[in-house]
């Protein structure tokens, strides 16, 4: 199995998470989306973004304005819609049973490998 192509399944499978988590806080042009992942080493293109900007804009989870930019053409901005607020709070409940699950297993796995 190639190590690179399973952390790419399993960043593909945070993605929508993220980009909700990151308009939760403020609205955002797709660059900002893009250069926040950078930052936080979750590297995602435009051809993999704008497909689920529009996914989610198209499910209600997200909606946008445009804005005159003085660097180029209107930007479009993106918004957490009433309906993807309880969306993404189901979904950080989610995360953090995830996260705990696989925290739980490790552990068990960790014990019965160094058992005391």
């Amino acid at each position: 199995m190639n190590i690179e192509n399973a952390k790419a399944q399993m960043r593909k499978g945070v993605l929508e998470y993220c980009i909700l988590s990151i308009l939760s806080k403020h609205d955002c042009y797709a660059s900002d989306i893009i250069n926040k992942m950078k930052e936080a080493q979750l590297i995602v293109v435009e051809g993999t973004l704008y497909p689920l900007l529009t996914r989610l804009k198209n499910d209600s989870m997200l909606s946008y304005r445009w804005e005159e930019s003085t660097q180029g053409p209107p930007r479009k901005y993106y918004k957490l819609t009433e309906q993807g607020e309880p969306f993404l709070k189901e979904l950080n409940q989610s995360w953090d049973e995830l996260v705990e699950a696989v925290r739980l297993i490790n552990n068990k796995v960790n014990e019965t490998i160094n058992p005391l």
